[in-house]
C-alpha cells in the first residue's frame, strides 16, 4: 500500500467544480504509478518550477514527461492535451490540469500527503497567499518574460520602449515586495520568514522563478535587504535546489544566461 494521501481536502463549491472539472475520483493508497498523475513541463520553464517546487513541498508523486515544444511531433501532441499549447500541463485520470496556480491547487486538493498544505484553510490567509500568488506571476513573472521574448526576437525587431517598461515594471515591484517583507518582519509574535508570514506557500513557489530569472535582467538591489534576504532564503529551501539542480543543465539555453550568477552555471559546462 502507498503512503497515506489527503483526498478531497477541498470543500465547498470549489471542491464541486473541481472534481466536476476533473470527473473522476483519485484512487488512494495505491503504489501503481500508473494511477498518478502526469506532469508535461521542462525543467527551464519558470511556471513548471513554480509547481514542480509544490509539487515536492506536498509530497506528491507524480509521473515526470519532459516537453520538447520545438519538435512538431510533441508539439501537435501536446496542443492535442490542450489548445493553449503551454506548459505545464497535468493529466489527472485522463483529463487536463491547466495553469500552475490551478495545478496546485488541485494537487493539494486531491493528492497531497497529510499535513502537506501550500493554501491555509482560513479563508483570510488563503486570500492573502492567493493575492501574492498573483502578485509574483503578474508583476515580476509576465515583465520578465516580456525581456525573455524580446531577446528572442531578431535585432530589427526588438522593442526597446516595451523593454524600458519591463524594466521599470520589475523596480517597482521590487519596492513593494521588500516594503511588504518589511512590513511582516514588524509586529509579530512568530518569524515572519516567507511571503505570508512563517509558513512556506503557494505565493513562495510562485515567488522563487519569477525572482530568479527577474534578476538576470534587473539585479535586486542591495539596498532591498528585506527582498535579497527573501530571496535567499528561497535559495536555500531543499525543494528549491532540486528544482534549480534539476534545471542546471539547460540553464545554457535560456536567452538571458549571461545574466545568471556564476553560482548557477552547470560546471559540467564550463
Amino acid at each position: 500500500m502507498g503512503r497515506e494521501r489527503v483526498h478531497d481536502r477541498c470543500d465547498g463549491n470549489f471542491s464541486t467544480a473541481v472534481a466536476a472539472f476533473a470527473g473522476y475520483r483519485v484512487l488512494m493508497n495505491t503504489a501503481d504509478p500508473t494511477l498518478y498523475p502526469t506532469l508535461h513541463y521542462h525543467p527551464l520553464s519558470s511556471y513548471c518550477q513554480k509547481v514542480l517546487i509544490a509539487i515536492d513541498e506536498l509530497d506528491v508523486p507524480v509521473q515526470r514527461q519532459l516537453l520538447n515544444l520545438g519538435d512538431p511531433a510533441e508539439r501537435e501532441a501536446h496542443l492535442a492535451r490542450w489548445p493553449t499549447g503551454k506548459m505545464p500541463l497535468l493529466m489527472d485520470g485522463g483529463q487536463p490540469v491547466a495553469e500552475s496556480s490551478i495545478i496546485v491547487e488541485h494537487l493539494q486538493c486531491h493528492h497531497a500527503a497529510v499535513g502537506r498544505v501550500l493554501i491555509p484553510d482560513a479563508v483570510d490567509d488563503a486570500l492573502q497567499v492567493r493575492l501574492w500568488d498573483r502578485l509574483f506571476d503578474q508583476y515580476v513573472m509576465t515583465p520578465m518574460q516580456r525581456l525573455t521574448g524580446d531577446l528572442l526576437r531578431q535585432p530589427p525587431e526588438r522593442d526597446p520602449h516595451g523593454v524600458a517598461q519591463a524594466r521599470a515594471a520589475l523596480s517597482t515591484a521590487y519596492d513593494f515586495i521588500d516594503r511588504h517583507l518589511a512590513s511582516q518582519s514588524q509586529g509579530h509574535g512568530r518569524t515572519q520568514n516567507w511571503a505570508v508570514g512563517a509558513d512556506f506557500t503557494l505565493a513562495d513557489c510562485a515567488a522563487m522563478p519569477a525572482l530568479f530569472y527577474a534578476a538576470t535582467y534587473v539585479p535586486l538591489p542591495a539596498t532591498h535587504t528585506h527582498l535579497v534576504g527573501y530571496f535567499e532564503r528561497l535559495l536555500q529551501r531543499p525543494s528549491v535546489a532540486r528544482v534549480l539542480d534539476e534545471a542546471r543543465p539547460y540553464f545554457r539555453y535560456y536567452p538571458n544566461r549571461a545574466g545568471l550568477d556564476l553560482r548557477f552555471h552547470d560546471p559540467a559546462q564550463g
